[in-house]
């Protein structure tokens, strides 16, 4: 997986780069990550890459030629390959685990870091293949929400998380198969680690019975209370066994009574 971030900010990235998965993804090659001056790309002495909206308004828009040349220069690098060229906008679809997946399917990817009011929406319109939003709120600066997509996609390329690390239990995780129109997944389960007992409070006796199956169960219907109550618009996208929609019904009977870590 590579990806190269067009930004005005480079030194930005430096220290993200420098820490967790994204280092060790790039020390064992798993991921290339060039960060591309816009600056760069500008052909006048100040290196000018915004203007004042037509219409008037407030704040400055990234002007067209810098974006188009920048990315025209990485396509030029592989000409016969599609490179899919995402613009980091609040305006763009919802970042979600299934389009985190589908996104680290790809070799390469473009990020467009914007600032101040945005972009020349010729930018969006023809140049950029994609719009992707990190949530409905605003930041100054697209360099965020790109460290946030490349960090997404890139531990779900195979061989970046270790044995003891896996995807497959994280939040929104769904199994492999499952059709693109229910998979958003569920929240993930209740974790636990030594001590058994702190502070009064005891880990739950099932997870230190040995019992696989009875674990399962647990970890099952725990992730699904969780789910409904914390983001109950989630299940209408998740596939339900006859034994989840029980559970389910379980604790829609219980109303807001507590549900026992025991179950």
């Amino acid at each position: 997986m590579t990806f190269d971030v067009v930004t005005i900010f480079p030194d930005f990235f430096r220290s993200i780069l420098e820490h967790g998965l994204l280092k060790r993804a790039m020390a064992s090659g798993h991921a290339t990550i060039r960060l591309h001056d816009l600056r760069d790309y500008t052909d006048d002495r100040h290196r000018t890459v915004d203007d004042r909206p037509f219409g008037g308004g407030p704040g400055m828009v990234f002007t067209p030629e810098p974006l188009f040349r920048a990315v025209e220069a990485l396509r030029a690098e592989a000409p016969e390959a599609a490179l899919p060229v995402i613009l980091l906008s609040p305006q763009g679809r919802l970042l979600t685990q299934a389009v985190a997946e589908e996104l680290s399917h790809a070799a390469r990817l473009v990020l467009i870091c914007a600032r101040y009011e945005g972009v020349d929406e010729r930018v969006a319109e023809h140049l950029a293949t994609d719009e992707i939003s990190i949530g409905d709120f605003v930041l100054s600066g697209g360099e965020l929400a790109a460290a946030v997509v490349m960090e997404a996609v890139t531990r779900l390329v195979p061989g970046v998380l270790g044995n003891e690390e896996s995807c497959e239990q994280d939040s929104f995780a769904v199994p492999a198969g499952t059709p693109a129109e229910v998979r958003q997944g569920l929240l993930d389960c209740p974790h636990y680690t030594r001590p058994a007992e702190f502070r009064g409070w005891k880990v739950p006796e099932v997870l230190l019975s040995g019992n696989h199956q009875e674990i399962r169960q647990w970890r099952r219907r725990r992730a699904l209370a969780k789910t409904w109550r914390r983001r109950p618009d989630l299940l209408a996208q998740v596939p339900l066994s006859k034994e989840d929609r029980e559970w389910l019904e379980l604790l829609r009977c219980a109303d807001d009574e507590p549900v026992s870590h025991a179950g």
